[in-house]
């Protein structure tokens, strides 16, 4: 590490959009933390990222900021006096670091000028164009002309340009015991039968071209149901109405508890499960973060957001207009997503259930070759299934 990166105690690090963008962040985040044993590191994030942030343990405090110059921050209505406001917090903090991480598509500098006027010294962050003096450490935009790199591997390599490493690259999520009980006593009421399998099955993602078509999920639930698998639906309370359709539709017996669950509740709802089913959504990096086996409905929007470190089947249709960047199907067809038959979906939960409970499940349907999953995309990782408390860090 450069001597002045080595003496930098409190770091600020911005990471201003989505809950998945933070977690992604978080080995660079732990790297940044094992450098220095007395290194505090503050979040500068949106509001959907300060409700992970709060369960991420390198993350010592959280300021949020809905900044305009990032997706959904078009709509804010202009306030200069919100963001001198800002300024003068991030001057107050006496921050030796600040650390801006972004995807290729973003640009840091914004964020670098703020960092600039709160007088916080050292500046770090990759750029296309030439930053002059708003940053320090100018690590060069290389993507996607060279490389694409997995959103975690982009960070990572972003923190070791000032000498920062960690022994571990999971990501981090903390699930506390009090919330894994509460989770626990809700499906013992709704009547889980916790002897036997069961998959918890989130069907939201925020952008429309991500989300599976809610008919398909529903065949799938029934093809669950028939081989002997519970399956527990779970979204936001603004996906009610969403997940009572899909029951509806499945016409089979299911649980709910959408509506019900803050962030930290989900987090234990995915350390219970057995397996997840979901959308390349937040829950898709939680499921990761706590370690459960994973399913995941991959819309072809980007290749930079696959499970990481988690083992799991990554199911799509492949398509000439894949890596779009949309959150609306530009095609008007959504086929990376609908041509996935749902048998595939229903066989993928059944094969990453735990060993011991496979035995309880009959077949779904005719015998059909394995689906196939690219060894560079699953991790087998040692879980420990009788424990309620579980962390990534």
């Amino acid at each position: 590490m450069s001597g002045n990166w080595h003496d930098a105690r409190r770091i600020l690090c911005v990471r201003l959009d989505n809950m998945g963008d933070v977690l992604m962040t978080t080995p660079a985040i732990r790297a940044l933390k094992a450098a220095r044993p007395d290194r505090h590191i503050t979040l500068l994030t949106s509001p959907a990222g300060a409700a992970v942030a709060k369960l991420i343990p390198d993350v010592d405090a959280v300021i949020v900021f809905d900044a305009p110059w990032m997706k959904g921050g078009e709509q804010r209505t202009i306030a200069p006096a919100d963001d001198a406001a800002l300024e003068a917090l991030l001057r107050a903090g006496e921050y030796d670091a600040a650390v801006i991480f972004t995807v290729y598509s973003q640009s840091a500098l914004p964020a670098a000028y703020l960092c600039y006027r709160a007088g916080i010294p050292l500046r770090l962050a990759h750029c296309r164009e030439n930053p002059y003096a708003l940053l320090t450490d100018w690590v060069a935009e290389s993507e996607p002309g060279k490389t694409i790199r997995h959103e975690v591997r982009r960070q990572l390599d972003l923190v070791a340009t000032v000498g920062c490493a960690s022994d571990s690259q999971r990501m981090s999520f903390a699930v506390h015991d009090h919330a894994c009980r509460e989770v626990r006593q809700m499906l013992g009421a709704l009547g889980l039968d916790f002897g036997r399998p069961w998959v918890l099955l989130h069907a939201g993602a925020s952008a429309p071209s991500r989300r599976y078509p809610p008919p398909l999920f529903a065949q799938a639930v029934r093809l669950l149901a028939e081989a002997g698998c519970q399956t527990v639906l779970a979204g936001s309370a603004d996906e009610v109405d969403d997940v009572e359709a899909i029951r509806r539709m499945a016409d089979v017996p299911t649980l709910s508890l959408a509506g019900r669950l803050d962030l930290a509740g989900l987090g234990a709802a995915i350390l219970l499960a057995d397996v997840v089913i979901c959308n390349n959504s937040g829950p898709a990096h939680l499921a990761a973060a706590i370690g459960t086996p994973l399913v995941e409905l991959y819309a072809l929007t980007n290749p930079q957001h696959t499970p990481w470190m988690v083992r799991h089947t990554l199911l799509f249709h492949d398509v000439p207009c894949r890596f779009c960047y949309k959150s609306v199907c530009p095609q008007g067809h959504h086929d990376c997503l609908r041509r996935v038959d749902p048998v595939e979906v229903a066989e993928a939960a059944l094969a990453l259930l735990p060993f011991g409970l496979r035995w309880m499940i009959s077949e779904v349907a005719a015998p059909r070759p394995p689906i196939p999953v690219h060894p560079a995309k699953r991790a087998v990782l040692p879980r420990d299934k009788a424990s309620c408390v579980g962390s990534a860090s």
